[in-house]
């Protein structure tokens, strides 16, 4: 078994490392989504084929004897986790995790959340903001740029309070941002 407390890779590497179209692919997800290093591309990956084996599977077994007892709780668990997530749309069903993609699973990244929000003008200024601790989810300062966001907590995603990015003025927000909330404030008075 080995010892509990030790670190385990949580992640697969590609079987065959020299193949020029799947290396071209991964490096423009590493490009588009910011990320560090392939390693942050290959958990996202072992994460979907994981999601995808179970699956497979339940469809294997519900084959044969039907989707239900343990089979239907099991589906319904995976399927409301991949809805809360936003990897699936409501009234999805067990055959749709099967034609989810990669970017799916890095679409729901703090780091992309906050790209897209435009709280960051870049991915990698994201990464940045993350790692930094300029960003808050529902409050609280967050500073990994891989966790993934529900659906709920994607609209609480702001600058941490104490930021200095947080003030208006700051050089380095995005003018979006500090137009948009001058521009609400205005309305108010």
């Amino acid at each position: 078994m080995g010892y509990p407390g030790k670190k385990k890779k949580s992640y697969d590497t590609p079987q065959h490392p020299w193949q020029a179209a799947r290396i071209a692919a991964e490096v423009e997800l590493v490009k588009k989504y910011g990320l560090r290093n392939k390693k942050e591309l290959w958990k996202a990956h072992s994460m979907l084929r994981r999601y995808r084996a179970d699956a497979r599977r339940i469809l294997a077994v519900s084959a044969d004897v039907g989707l239900t007892g343990h089979l239907k709780t099991e589906a319904d668990q995976i399927l409301a986790k991949l809805i809360r997530y936003g990897y699936l749309k409501e009234g999805s069903n067990i055959d749709d995790i099967l034609a989810l993609q990669t970017d799916a699973i890095l679409e729901r990244r703090l780091q992309t959340q906050v790209h897209s929000l435009g709280l960051a003008r870049t991915a990698r200024q994201a990464r940045q903001f993350i790692t930094h601790g300029h960003i808050a989810v529902n409050g609280r300062k967050t500073t990994v740029p891989s966790i993934m966001i529900t659906k709920n907590d994607e609209m609480a995603i702001d600058y941490y309070g104490v930021s200095p990015i947080a003030k208006e003025s700051h050089p380095e927000r995005p003018s979006q941002i500090a137009s948009s909330v001058s521009n609400t404030k205005s309305k108010e008075e």
